[in-house]
Protein backbone atom coordinates (compact mmCIF):
# COMPACT_ATOMS: atom_id res chain seq x y z
CA UNK A 1 0.00 0.00 0.00
CA UNK A 2 1.45 3.34 -0.73
CA UNK A 3 2.13 6.08 1.51
CA UNK A 4 2.91 9.77 2.00
CA UNK A 5 5.16 11.05 4.00
CA UNK A 6 6.20 14.93 5.06
CA UNK A 7 9.22 16.65 6.21
CA UNK A 8 8.51 16.25 10.44
CA UNK A 9 8.70 20.15 10.99
CA UNK A 10 9.91 23.42 10.11
CA UNK A 11 12.96 23.19 11.69
CA UNK A 12 14.09 20.42 9.84
CA UNK A 13 15.18 21.87 6.60
CA UNK A 14 16.88 19.39 3.50
CA UNK A 15 18.04 19.88 0.41
CA UNK A 16 19.60 17.57 -2.27
CA UNK A 17 22.77 19.18 -3.90
CA UNK A 18 25.35 16.87 -6.33
CA UNK A 19 23.50 13.97 -5.58
CA UNK A 20 23.86 13.94 -1.91
CA UNK A 21 20.80 14.62 0.46
CA UNK A 22 21.77 17.03 3.27
CA UNK A 23 18.98 17.18 6.23
CA UNK A 24 19.50 19.71 9.75
CA UNK A 25 17.44 19.41 12.75
CA UNK A 26 17.70 23.07 13.41
CA UNK A 27 16.83 22.74 16.84
CA UNK A 28 19.25 19.86 18.09
CA UNK A 29 22.36 20.85 15.22
CA UNK A 30 21.81 16.70 14.11
CA UNK A 31 22.77 16.45 10.63
CA UNK A 32 22.25 13.87 8.28
CA UNK A 33 23.71 13.09 4.70
CA UNK A 34 22.28 10.67 2.04
CA UNK A 35 23.62 9.97 -1.22
CA UNK A 36 23.09 7.86 -4.07
CA UNK A 37 19.39 6.27 -4.37
CA UNK A 38 19.15 7.76 -0.94
CA UNK A 39 19.29 11.14 -1.80
CA UNK A 40 16.69 10.62 -4.95
CA UNK A 41 14.52 8.61 -2.15
CA UNK A 42 14.61 11.58 0.32
CA UNK A 43 13.82 14.05 -2.79
CA UNK A 44 10.65 11.61 -4.00
CA UNK A 45 8.87 11.92 -0.70
CA UNK A 46 9.96 15.44 0.38
CA UNK A 47 8.09 16.60 -2.70
CA UNK A 48 5.16 14.63 -1.92
CA UNK A 49 5.38 11.45 -4.39
CA UNK A 50 3.62 8.33 -2.81
CA UNK A 51 6.28 5.44 -1.67
CA UNK A 52 4.83 3.39 -4.79
CA UNK A 53 5.67 6.76 -6.89
CA UNK A 54 9.43 6.88 -5.75
CA UNK A 55 9.84 3.00 -6.09
CA UNK A 56 8.89 3.28 -9.46
CA UNK A 57 11.13 5.98 -10.29
CA UNK A 58 13.88 3.97 -8.87
CA UNK A 59 13.18 0.96 -10.87
CA UNK A 60 13.16 2.66 -13.45
CA UNK A 61 16.63 3.87 -12.64
CA UNK A 62 18.59 1.68 -11.12
CA UNK A 63 19.17 -2.25 -12.63
CA UNK A 64 18.78 -4.91 -9.53
CA UNK A 65 16.53 -7.12 -7.74
CA UNK A 66 13.53 -4.84 -7.48
CA UNK A 67 12.50 -7.21 -4.01
CA UNK A 68 16.10 -5.28 -2.99
CA UNK A 69 15.07 -2.20 -3.86
CA UNK A 70 11.88 -2.04 -2.20
CA UNK A 71 13.53 -2.95 0.77
CA UNK A 72 16.42 -1.22 0.98
CA UNK A 73 14.16 2.18 0.27
CA UNK A 74 11.70 0.86 2.90
CA UNK A 75 14.61 0.58 5.08
CA UNK A 76 15.63 3.80 4.92
CA UNK A 77 12.15 5.63 5.22
CA UNK A 78 11.74 3.74 9.06
CA UNK A 79 15.36 5.06 9.84
CA UNK A 80 14.31 8.45 9.00
CA UNK A 81 11.04 8.21 11.05
CA UNK A 82 12.99 6.58 13.75
CA UNK A 83 15.21 9.94 13.64
CA UNK A 84 11.99 11.80 13.47
CA UNK A 85 12.60 13.66 9.62
CA UNK A 86 9.86 12.07 8.27
CA UNK A 87 6.47 11.39 9.44
CA UNK A 88 3.89 9.48 7.62
CA UNK A 89 0.85 12.24 6.19
CA UNK A 90 -1.82 10.72 4.58
CA UNK A 91 -2.90 14.25 3.68
CA UNK A 92 -0.40 14.89 1.12
CA UNK A 93 -1.90 15.51 -2.09
CA UNK A 94 -1.34 16.77 -5.28
CA UNK A 95 1.09 15.42 -8.52
CA UNK A 96 4.54 14.54 -8.19
CA UNK A 97 7.10 16.69 -9.62
CA UNK A 98 9.09 14.74 -12.37
CA UNK A 99 12.64 13.87 -11.67
CA UNK A 100 15.32 16.29 -13.24
CA UNK A 101 17.96 14.74 -15.26
CA UNK A 102 17.82 11.16 -14.82
CA UNK A 103 20.34 9.95 -17.17
CA UNK A 104 18.98 7.19 -20.30
CA UNK A 105 20.64 4.12 -19.27
CA UNK A 106 19.98 2.52 -15.77
CA UNK A 107 22.78 2.38 -12.98
CA UNK A 108 23.54 -0.74 -11.08
CA UNK A 109 21.84 -0.01 -7.48
CA UNK A 110 23.22 0.08 -3.96
CA UNK A 111 21.43 0.48 -1.04
CA UNK A 112 21.11 3.69 0.75
CA UNK A 113 23.23 5.00 3.73
CA UNK A 114 21.96 7.43 6.36
CA UNK A 115 24.81 9.09 7.96
CA UNK A 116 23.66 10.96 11.29
CA UNK A 117 26.42 13.74 13.09
CA UNK A 118 25.53 15.66 16.11
CA UNK A 119 29.13 17.35 16.32
CA UNK A 120 27.52 20.93 15.25
CA UNK A 121 24.88 20.67 17.67
CA UNK A 122 26.62 22.74 20.26
CA UNK A 123 27.10 25.52 17.93
CA UNK A 124 23.95 25.86 16.64
CA UNK A 125 22.03 25.83 20.34
CA UNK A 126 24.82 28.96 20.85
CA UNK A 127 22.10 30.75 18.49
CA UNK A 128 19.93 33.18 20.64
CA UNK A 129 17.38 31.77 17.36
CA UNK A 130 16.64 28.91 19.95
CA UNK A 131 15.42 31.53 22.89
CA UNK A 132 12.10 32.12 21.08
CA UNK A 133 8.44 31.81 21.91
CA UNK A 134 6.41 28.98 19.03
CA UNK A 135 5.82 32.41 17.38
CA UNK A 136 9.63 32.69 16.52
CA UNK A 137 12.28 35.05 15.99
CA UNK A 138 11.86 37.98 17.39
CA UNK A 139 9.80 36.83 20.21
CA UNK A 140 11.64 35.38 23.08
CA UNK A 141 10.44 32.88 25.58
CA UNK A 142 8.70 34.41 28.66
CA UNK A 143 11.64 34.98 31.31
CA UNK A 144 14.14 35.25 28.84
Amino acid sequence: MARRFRVSGPNIVGDVIDGEALIIKLETGTYYSITGSGAEIWAALARGESTDEARATLLARYEGDPGEIGGAMDALIAELEREDVLVADPAVAGPPAAPDGLPPARIPFAPPVLERFDDMEAILLLDPIHEVDPTGWPAARPGD
